[in-house]
């Protein structure tokens, strides 16, 4: 290595190492980069636990929204940010949404919220070329939107089309959900909170309404809420039949 290359090497790495640590850099049109201080790096997440959401579809309220409203209000996306007002309604986010279905031989008709499903073998991970779309080792799901390339082969491979690509150029961004025109997003189980001992705004709110029709909790704690209720009442999957093994579980399907 010559004495040039070794110093414009150097001059590189310094470079990037004062970009790191300056918050609110832009490296992207509306991606920026913020010091968001959740769990402390040396608790980092670990595949002793695995974060889920049970919904009981017999508890949701076909005309309640709750769940909805709170992850906009949460994570800064939706009919709260102004820079979604004008988009077309079949490209607006949604990070969650209540979707009727309907049994064709019985008739029966059930509302339930449907969001990024938090598989264990998530097909979004397996075709992304830049390693953007990711699992954590405690089972969550995420889009790294520093190197989310916008391909939208993750929409593409995702069965329950949970994500959403942004086209527009946003303000009002929530520092603890970053999110930039040209890539793809989807619910990060407020995995901000989830890393402050917390639980997602969605079943929160759920919760806070008296519904009490989703569970938050750690699959593996054989003594968690969320546990103890599939073991006595059980739980389902949607498309178990693709061996997603799902974070994601409905009871009353």
């Amino acid at each position: 290595m010559t004495n040039k290359t070794y110093n414009a090497d150097l001059s590189r790495r310094h470079f990037f190492s004062k970009a790191a640590a300056a918050a609110g850099m832009a490296i992207a049109p509306g991606v920026f980069l913020r010091q968001v201080h959740a769990r402390p790096a040396e608790q980092a997440a670990t595949s002793e636990k695995r974060w889920g959401i049970l919904i009981d579809t017999d508890k949701c309220a076909k005309g309640c929204d709750s769940c909805v409203t709170a992850c906009m209000n949460e994570n800064g996306w939706g009919e709260i940010n102004n820079s979604e007002e004008h988009s077309n309604p079949h490209q607006k986010a949604q990070w969650i949404r209540k979707v009727t279905v309907k049994d064709k031989q019985t008739g029966h008709v059930q509302s339930l919220p449907l969001m990024c499903q938090h598989c264990e073998n998530p097909p979004c991970v397996d075709v992304c070329p830049t390693g953007a779309s990711m699992k954590r080792a405690d089972g969550i799901v995420l889009v790294d939107k520093h190197t989310c390339i916008g391909c939208r082969y993750c929409m593409m491979a995702c069965p329950y089309k949970a994500r959403s690509f942004i086209h527009e150029d946003l303000e009002d961004q929530k520092v603890v959900a970053p999110r930039g025109k040209g890539t793809v997003e989807s619910c990060t189980m407020c995995v901000h909170r989830v890393d402050e001992d917390g639980t997602p705004a969605c079943v929160e709110a759920c919760n806070a309404d008296n519904h009490n029709a989703m569970y938050f909790g750690d699959l593996k704690d054989p003594n968690s809420e969320i546990s103890r209720q599939l073991k006595q009442y059980g739980g389902e999957q949607l498309r178990a039949d693709l061996g997603l093994n799902t974070g994601v579980r409905y009871r009353g399907l």
